[in-house]
């Protein structure tokens, strides 16, 4: 393992559009809600309640952060433009690490096996930028979203070289990422409700609005073997295809009312799949009719939230909720899973399949891990990501195999070198 790079503080960007998206954990049980009154008191209190109040759900901020991590979060609400006075967000900021301290979570559990590998990291240069999805590129470089920073971010890691580009659209909240043929950059607009395009020889933007009003939230995207794209579309409950020679944009809803579709793949032969955060389901659709097929999961309690193929197109995802590794074998409709070493509460999240192993996140252990499992022998080993690595919603796989990982809490992007 390689030490953290030490994080580069700067001054904050003078800007709660949508601190729903900051907010990094999941909200509060509905039997858990607060109202105004039940806020701890401080100078703070009536800016807090009647300013974030009024774009997102507040009880999501019970789950706490540390004080780097609250600094953090207010890089990002300030990166959004959230309408609090500059002289204010320093009592804000204290108000919020006084009242809301880290919520408790579990201590990582380290397995210890006989695959090397290091885990080099590297600051983004805007704070507060949440990188969500990393990209590894097919010349070596390792891209990411800013979310909520508007940008997207290219490290070429042999050198460090690290350049940012900055959207056409204020706040776009960029979320997934693909890379076409040409070397083009896709991202879904979160945001915006788009899809976007960037040619990192220009930095020019093309956007591709979604054509319902309704698609809400385009969350992962990726591009299939015959170049069209396609796209979840988590808040409107949609998947979506984009055609990149014309332009045009269809759009399907899932067949579970409220099932999230979330991380999308594409397997070998070119069909999509994709988990339903919101259902405890598994879908794909058909290239050419774009009929939705289903998968229940055996519990009902399984929260899937990404998905990987292993090199037989056998699916593998990660169960957030339950602490689960889960493999689904589409031929049979068998599903398997595996207790994630850190236990029930340890958030599985990003997960790749590479060198004959799954790899994944544990977001919510302490300090966050990079877990490998090898379905051969069906044990696992881990590392602990230096600095904490707060939350890897995402990875991917660099063209030699290593995974890549960006960190959102921390304003990190990673490589994982399998030694």
């Amino acid at each position: 393992m390689t030490t953290k790079i030490p994080l580069r503080l700067t001054t904050p960007l003078a800007s709660c559009a949508l601190l729903a998206l900051a907010l990094i954990a999941q909200a509060v049980p509905a039997q858990a809600q607060y109202t105004a009154k039940d806020w701890p008191e401080g100078a703070m209190k009536q800016r807090f309640t009647d300013t974030c109040g009024a774009c997102h759900d507040i009880n999501r901020i019970r789950v706490g952060y540390t004080p780097q991590g609250w600094l953090t979060v207010v890089r990002m609400m300030q990166n959004f433009d959230t309408p609090i006075p500059a002289e204010e967000w320093p009592a804000m900021t204290e108000y919020l690490m006084k009242n809301f301290p880290e919520r408790q979570r579990p201590s990582a559990v380290i397995v210890s096996g006989p695959v090397k590998a290091r885990i080099d990291l590297w600051d983004v240069p805007t704070q507060g930028s949440r990188p969500h999805d990393p990209r590894a590129a097919k010349d070596g470089s390792i891209w990411w979203t800013g979310q909520l920073a508007n940008k997207l971010g290219r490290i070429d890691p042999k050198t460090g070289a690290i350049r940012e580009y900055t959207l056409k659209s204020p706040h776009t909240g960029p979320h997934g990422l693909a890379e076409d043929k040409d070397g083009n950059i896709w991202f879904t607009g979160n945001n915006l409700g788009l899809i976007g395009k960037l040619d990192p020889k220009t930095g020019i933007t093309t956007e591709y609005p979604l054509p319902d009003k309704s698609a809400k939230d385009p969350h992962t995207i990726n591009i299939a073997q015959d170049g069209m794209v396609w796209f979840t579309v988590q808040g409107g409950n949609m998947i979506g295809r984009l055609d990149p020679t014309s332009g045009d944009i269809k759009l399907v809803t899932s067949p579970t009312d409220k099932s999230r579709p979330y991380g999308l793949m594409i397997n070998s032969k070119g069909v999509p799949y994709f988990v339903e955060f919101g259902a405890p389901k598994i879908a794909s659709i058909d290239p050419q009719t774009m009929a939705i097929k289903e998968y229940k999961l055996p519990n009902d309690g399984a929260r899937p939230r990404r998905l990987a193929f292993s090199d037989d197109d056998t699916i593998w995802y990660t169960d957030f909720a339950r602490g689960m590794l889960g493999r689904l074998d589409l031929k049979t409709g068998d599903v398997k899973e595996w207790q994630s070493p850190s236990g029930p509460k340890s958030e599985p999240y990003g997960i790749v399949f590479t060198k004959g192993a799954l790899w994944y996140n544990e977001s919510g252990a302490k300090p966050n891990t990079i877990v490998r499992f090898d379905p051969g022998t069906e044990k696992f080993q881990s590392w602990a990501i230096p600095g904490g690595g707060d939350i890897v919603r995402n990875m991917d796989v660099t063209p030699d195999g290593n995974p890549v990982t960006a960190n959102s809490l921390a304003n990190q992007v990673g490589l994982v070198t399998v030694e």
